[in-house]
């Protein structure tokens, strides 16, 4: 038969190890969220690739991804306006590359906006096609797809981009969430 000072100790043992786990778990939680701070690169490949482009291009004068011969008049300001742009990988080079540092070339789209105080979007000088980005130098080199005199657009893209991303590059331009997270950034920017 089991004593009733016996039970009593069974469970008081029970308790202690269910607070050292929770404990543990804390530690645990605690020690990741520090680590896992706001400053870390996002998880995946493709999704640091989208930020570094991104980064690349809002940071770079709107003359180095102007294309097609039009450039980025920004007005008579003094102070520079903000440059918002979503992007799209197509792909990247090497393609079995496992982080940012191992990329050397991104093919993909952009398309930029400057964000004029009290500009609407739909007025907005825009910077837009597909770019390939030499992320082995810094910062990323950007080169957009032009037409020339002699070549067109379509046969310049097919010469620059690898035929199955130039395939796509003639099809898709961002995606819908792509496009409305840019919006609205450029909103916020211009001040709306």
């Amino acid at each position: 038969m089991i004593s009733p000072e016996s039970s009593a100790g069974w469970y008081r043992h029970r308790l202690v190890w269910v607070a050292v786990i929770l404990l543990a778990v804390s530690a645990g939680t605690v020690f990741l969220a520090r680590r896992a701070g706001p400053e870390t690169e996002p998880a995946d490949l493709q999704a640091q690739i989208v930020a570094r482009m991104r980064t690349t291009l809002e940071q770079a004068d709107p003359g180095e991804h102007q294309h097609a011969g039009h450039g980025a008049q920004q007005g008579g300001t003094e102070e520079k306006a903000p440059v918002i742009c979503g992007v799209r990988v197509y792909g990247y080079e090497p393609e079995a590359a496992t982080a940012l540092a191992d990329v050397r070339k991104v093919y993909g789209f952009h398309l930029c906006g400057i964000a004029e105080q009290k500009r609407p979007w739909d007025v907005a000088v825009k910077l837009a096609g597909p770019v390939i980005m030499d992320m082995s130098t810094d910062p990323p080199g950007i080169q957009v797809v032009e037409a020339t005199e002699g070549v067109r657009f379509v046969d310049r893209l097919r010469e620059m981009f690898p035929a199955r991303y130039a395939t796509v590059a003639q099809q898709e331009a961002l995606t819908a969430p792509e496009m409305a997270d840019q919006r609205r950034r450029y909103d916020t920017a211009a001040g709306f």
